[in-house]
C-alpha cells in the first residue's frame, strides 16, 4: 500500500493528476483499474471516481507490487526488470523502491547495476547479493556486458554503421548536455556506436551501443548528427514529435549481452548469455 498526503500544489486538483504525478510507477490504465475496484481511499473513504482533492487529504492506494513489475529474467543472483517510462531507476517511488517492496523479505536489498533515463524504457539489471553486485559493477566498468538500445530517429543516417566520437558537457543547472566535435574545457569524451536496423520513408530504427555512459549521451549525440530520437522533448524537434504523435522518446534498452573476458566467479554461467525483450518501432 502507498500512502501520500496532498500538498498545496494539488489543492483543488483531480485525484488522477495527483496520483500519476506522485506515484509514477502507476500507469493510467492501472489507475483506472484501481478506481473500478475501489482500491483507492481518500481520507479513509473508498472512491471509484476522479474526485477533487484538497491540501492535507490522505490518499491510500492499495496495489500489488508484483503486478507493477515486469520481470524479464530472474535466478539466484540477478534480476532483470523491464522499466516503464516516467519512472526513475533510483530514488523515492522509483523502480528500485518497487523492487525492494516486492522482495522485502530478502536479507540483501537488490541493487541496480546501471541506470536509464526517466523516459527511457527497457532492461535494468539488479544484483541479488553483494558478491553478484561487485562482479557486475566490475564487468560493466570493463565493458564485458553489452547494453543495446533501439532508437527510432528522424531521417536515415548516410552510413550503415558508425563509431561516433565527440565531447559532452553536462549543465546540471539546466539539466541539459551539449555536444562538441572537438575538445573544450569541461567537456568529456563520448563514444557511441549505431547500426541501422530498419529504414522508413523519413525515419529509421538504430541499434545503439555506448562505450561511455554519460548523461543523455545517446539522445544528445544522435541529435547532434542531425537524427534526433522521435518523441524526445529535450533534444528532439517538437514539430516532428507532433507529426509522429510521440509524447515520449522512442528509445528502449532492449538487450543485454554477457561477454565475460575474465573469471566471473558465481556468475560464470551467464557468459555468452543474451537477455532481451521484443520491441518494434
Amino acid at each position: 500500500m502507498e500512502v501520500v498526503t496532498v500538498t498545496n500544489k494539488y489543492n483543488g486538483k483531480k485525484l488522477n493528476t495527483f496520483i500519476l504525478d506522485n506515484l509514477p510507477f502507476i500507469t493510467q490504465n492501472t489507475l483506472y483499474k484501481l478506481l473500478r475496484k475501489k482500491d483507492i481511499k481518500v481520507n479513509n473513504k473508498r472512491v471509484n471516481t476522479n474526485v477533487t482533492i484538497h491540501t492535507g487529504d490522505i490518499i491510500s492506494v492499495y496495489i500489488s507490487y508484483s503486478n507493477l513489475l515486469q520481470i524479464v529474467y530472474e535466478d539466484d543472483n540477478i534480476l532483470v526488470v523491464n522499466k516503464p517510462t516516467k519512472l526513475e531507476v533510483t530514488g523515492t517511488n522509483s523502480l528500485t523502491s518497487l523492487v525492494h517492496k516486492k522482495y522485502d523479505n530478502s536479507s540483501f536489498q537488490y541493487m541496480p547495476c546501471h541506470r536509464l533515463d526517466r523516459n527511457t524504457t527497457g532492461l535494468v539489471l539488479f544484483a541479488k547479493n553483494k558478491t553478484a553486485l561487485d562482479i557486475l559493477n566490475k564487468k560493466f566498468k570493463n565493458h564485458e556486458i553489452e547494453k543495446h538500445y533501439l532508437a527510432l530517429v528522424y531521417g536515415i543516417p548516410k552510413k550503415e554503421t558508425l563509431k561516433m566520437e565527440a565531447y559532452l558537457f553536462k549543465d546540471s543547472k539546466k539539466s541539459l548536455v551539449y555536444i562538441s566535435d572537438s575538445f573544450k574545457k569541461g567537456y568529456k569524451k563520448i563514444i557511441t556506436y549505431y547500426n541501422i536496423i530498419k529504414r522508413y520513408e523519413n525515419s529509421s530504427v538504430l541499434d545503439v551501443q555506448i562505450e561511455t555512459g554519460r548523461t543523455h549521451q545517446i539522445r544528445a549525440h544522435l541529435a547532434h548528427i542531425g537524427h534526433p530520437i522521435i518523441g524526445d522533448g529535450k533534444y528532439g524537434i517538437n514539430k516532428i514529435n507532433k507529426e509522429f504523435g510521440s509524447k515520449f522518446q522512442q528509445l528502449v534498452a532492449y538487450k543485454l549481452v554477457f561477454n565475460f573476458k575474465t573469471d566471473s566467479g558465481i556468475l560464470n554461467y551467464l557468459n555468452n548469455k543474451t537477455i532481451s525483450i521484443n520491441c518494434t518501432f
